[in-house]
């Protein structure tokens, strides 16, 4: 609105999405046999199932703390500083994956963060870094969250051979019930001044809010499976790579026009992902980078 508030309640949109994607994966799983001729592998251990509550709620707490973020930063800055998750991200597969990452490899995720920064640090960002403190602090804290999300997530799809679809189901069934419990947490605040949130679940959406909501249940189940069967880098990799991507579908839909700032960082991104990927002999450097890894 012109107000800056949204016309529907925005808590609404997570839940919608988790519903769908709950939906979708339920269903993936009941004719997973049918499909593939297979029974889908599947654990019941409540000690296993339980485990999946972990990352739902650190999920719940990055959907409301970046409400929190975007009181204090500008959009602009917000999305200059997302960035920091690559790195954080990265870390953080070191520390608790045991993932052997090369000086290279620590380079080249600096680099991808580096490159998604100058894209957009145009000429329409003067002053974009500009501030309060506490905005920096709960961003940090933010990248913090998502990317120990993505790393516990990562943990779990890999954990066993279970079914993709019944783990997506566990994850979304409980990620369903927190949003479920946040909203009525927000309703017991507020006395139930503007209703029950069922009986006004859809006031204000319009076609593009549900856009919005399929957009995120669709993502959310391709990074599943970015998780399940590459890494939580990867997905990292190619959110950078989307930054990128935007503005040039909005080139060919809208006319709008394309920054040098942006092509910069999208070959920095570019080079980047290389020299994560590229074997020591791709670079003709074996011997003098095998000297280097970081064991």
């Amino acid at each position: 609105g012109e107000d800056g508030k949204y016309a529907y309640n925005s808590a609404t949109v997570p839940l919608l999405a988790e519903a769908l994607k709950l939906a979708i994966s339920s269903s993936l799983l009941f004719t997973e046999h049918s499909r593939t001729g297979e029974a889908p592998q599947v654990t019941r251990d409540t000690r296993t199932v339980i485990k999946y509550i972990i990352p739902s709620i650190i999920y719940l707490i990055c959907n409301n703390l970046t409400l929190d973020v975007l009181r204090y930063l500008p959009p602009s800055t917000y999305q200059i500083l997302s960035n920091l998750r690559i790195v954080t991200t990265g870390l953080l597969s070191w520390l608790f994956l045991r993932r052997p990452l090369s000086r290279l490899q620590w380079i080249a995720l600096v680099l991808v963060s580096a490159g998604a920064v100058s894209s957009q640090l145009g000429s329409n960002n003067d002053g974009a870094m500009k501030a309060s403190l506490k905005g920096y602090f709960l961003m940090l804290l933010l990248c913090f969250l998502a990317a120990l999300g993505g790393v516990v997530t990562e943990a779990l799809m890999k954990g066993n051979r279970d079914s993709i679809h019944w783990q997506n189901t566990q994850l979304y069934t409980f990620g369903l019930v927190f949003n479920v419990f946040r909203l009525t947490a927000d309703n017991l605040s507020t006395g139930f001044q503007d209703g029950f949130w069922i009986n006004t679940l859809l006031n204000g959406y319009t076609g593009a809010t549900y856009v919005v909501v399929a957009n995120l249940a669709l993502s959310g189940l391709l990074v599943s499976f970015i998780m399940k069967y590459v890494d939580v880098i990867a997905k990292n990799f190619a959110t950078s790579l989307s930054m990128f991507l935007t503005p040039v579908v909005a080139l060919i839909l809208f006319g709008h026009q394309l920054e040098m700032s942006l092509l910069v960082g999208a070959m920095i991104a570019a080079i980047s992902i290389f020299l994560f990927y590229a074997k020591p002999g791709d670079l003709f450097l074996r011997e003098q980078l095998q000297a280097i890894a970081v064991p």
